[in-house]
């Protein structure tokens, strides 16, 4: 049996932990990674609902209602993960008006990681 100094038996301890923690990080389901953060503040004169098309992961929308008494404009911006984030169509509601704003992230990547609404 090979004795270790004190010296080796520390940085085998060290590379046994770091050998453990990679492994427990490795175990994390995927679903983990792909939860979607909350949606930032809406802007104001806005009531807003967002969220992933019922199908398909790479969608998103914005679906708003301006309860203010000027017109507004607003889009959903979607951050994509390992693809570029993207826009939607700029959708311009009058006082009372509702409308719906959306975007799709390429297939390539992780999909919809958040959801904002911009004004």
């Amino acid at each position: 049996m090979k004795k270790l100094s004190m010296g080796n038996a520390v940085r085998a301890l060290v590379r046994g932990t770091a050998v453990t923690g990679l492994t427990v990080a490795l175990a994390v389901p995927a679903t983990a990674a792909v939860a979607v953060a909350p949606a930032a503040a809406i802007p104001p004169g806005l009531s807003c609902d967002t969220g992933k098309h019922a199908i398909d992961d790479y969608t998103g929308y914005a679906l708003c209602r301006n309860d203010g008494s000027a017109t507004r404009t607003f889009w959903v911006h979607l951050v994509c993960g390992w693809s570029p984030d993207v826009d939607g169509e700029h959708v311009t509601l009058r006082p009372g008006e509702s409308g719906q704003s959306t975007a799709h992230c390429a297939g390539l990547g992780t999909g919809i990681g958040e959801i904002h609404v911009r004004p």
